[in-house]
């Protein structure tokens, strides 16, 4: 790791970097696949009593304004050159971290769901600042060589605090949860920029000498770009739909399995923590192999491992469901595949759109990297599975569909392998 030789030489301005980088992407996912995408489900559904169309709309607003305003502004931020101004990244963090905090200290106490649609369009608006401002970091504080690494860490962190902190998926539970971690680092951020805006502190210095790091080498192009030309190319494009597949077919999975209690009662929702703290574990343990497999791996092999053991994982619950429909599972061997599952395909979320960006375009890429395939794809599909189950799909149906296109998913991809392995 490129970390290690920063430690030895005692950079500490780059080694800070990482730090903070990692603290904040893993706080700001694990608030997304937590507080975001369960709690406002609760909320609407149990707290204000709204029908399951109602929070599917409302969840679908959500996704399609986030994804609007990150396209609108990471394409901004490349016109006004924000992209490699590292200062004016850590502002616009700052504005957006201040904004989600007061949302999440305000939305237990929504009183009707035009309040909650309000509450979320100026959510959905500072999410989509948000996703340019901080995923455009990496070319300021993460080496090419170690994004594979550092996306292990901010996947291993989230998801490992969203399996053994979050048992209780209610709003007011997610709202002080979240404010006992976003208040503090609200905070310490806001010292950060404060102290590099000044331009008399060791911070100011530091943070100069980051904003230099994009015109490097180690930093810069990412290392599946063929040209550094400004349009991202046909191979980015697939990358995007590939990715907006995994989101959108785990999502509308995933929505189902916990809303049914023989499915989550021995695992996410289990009372007693040795459950969830397995699960946890499980999701680091992979994410660290996935950080490996990322940074020596090529990008179609890694693609196939990830995407296997994703259509295994949901041919998995699909069977569990068919063979033991009404039984609580207390073995742990699905939800911990499950996890593998999940873990692998997002440290791809972290690291992949960077290695495709030059120092210029990494904010819109990275914008229509994760707003597309990440946000939009995840939301989307999260009304969808709410309005299937207002149909009244069977669980046994739902997750068959579910097991089915992400086959297909997996077999599209090994028939792109073999034609492209015979071109060459």
């Amino acid at each position: 790791m490129e970390l290690t030789r920063y430690l030895r030489a005692r950079n500490w301005p780059v080694t800070a970097g990482y730090g903070l980088f990692i603290g904040m992407m893993a706080v700001g996912y694990f608030y997304n696949v937590t507080f975001v995408q369960l709690g406002l489900v609760d909320l609407g559904m149990r707290v204000l009593g709204m029908s399951r169309q109602a929070v599917a709309s409302q969840m679908a607003v959500l996704a399609l304004i986030t994804c609007a305003a990150a396209l609108s502004f990471g394409w901004w931020m490349q016109r006004r050159g924000w992209s490699t101004h590292l200062r004016r990244k850590l502002q616009l963090a700052l504005a957006v971290v201040v904004v989600q905090t007061v949302l999440t200290a305000v939305a237990p106490h929504i009183p009707s769901p035009t309040t909650m649609l309000a509450w979320i369009i100026v959510c959905s608006l500072a999410l989509g600042v948000g996703v340019p401002a901080t995923f455009s970091l990496t070319i300021d504080l993460i080496p090419m060589r170690d994004r594979g690494y550092v996306a292990a860490a901010i996947t291993a962190v989230a998801y490992f605090m969203a399996a053994v902190f979050s048992g209780v998926w209610q709003i007011a539970a997610l709202s002080r949860l979240m404010l006992r971690i976003m208040g503090p680092g609200m905070l310490a951020l806001a010292v950060v920029v404060l102290l590099a805006s000044s331009g008399r502190s060791f911070v100011a210095q530091w943070v100069a000498e980051l904003d230099q790091n994009h015109r490097q080498d180690r930093f810069g192009n990412g290392r599946f770009l063929r040209d550094t030309t400004t349009n991202p190319g046909r191979r980015f494009w697939g990358f995007v739909a590939l990715m907006f597949g995994i989101f959108f077919i785990d999502s509308l999975g995933f929505l189902r399995i916990i809303d049914t209690p023989s499915l989550v009662e021995g695992a996410w929702q289990s009372p007693t923590l040795t459950p969830r703290l397995t699960i946890g574990l499980a999701h680091v343990v992979t994410a660290l192999i996935a950080g490996v497999l990322y940074t020596h791996l090529q990008q179609r092999h890694l693609f196939q491992w990830i995407f296997g053991i994703f259509a295994l994982t949901h041919l998995t619950y699909t069977f569990r469901v068919w063979l033991l429909p009404e039984t609580t599972s207390l073995s742990l061997g699905a939800p911990t595949l499950y996890a593998t599952a999940v873990s692998l395909y997002t440290v791809l979320n972290f690291a992949l759109w960077a290695d495709f960006s030059t120092p210029q375009t990494i904010s819109r890429n990275t914008a229509v990297g994760v707003a597309l395939s990440g946000w939009a794809a995840t939301f989307l599909s999260t009304g969808l599975a709410i309005q299937w189950q207002t149909s009244r799909v069977p669980l046994e149906a739902h997750l068959r569909s579910v097991n089915a296109l992400a086959q297909l998913l997996f077999l599209g991809m090994l028939v792109l392998g073999l034609r492209f392995s015979e071109a060459k």
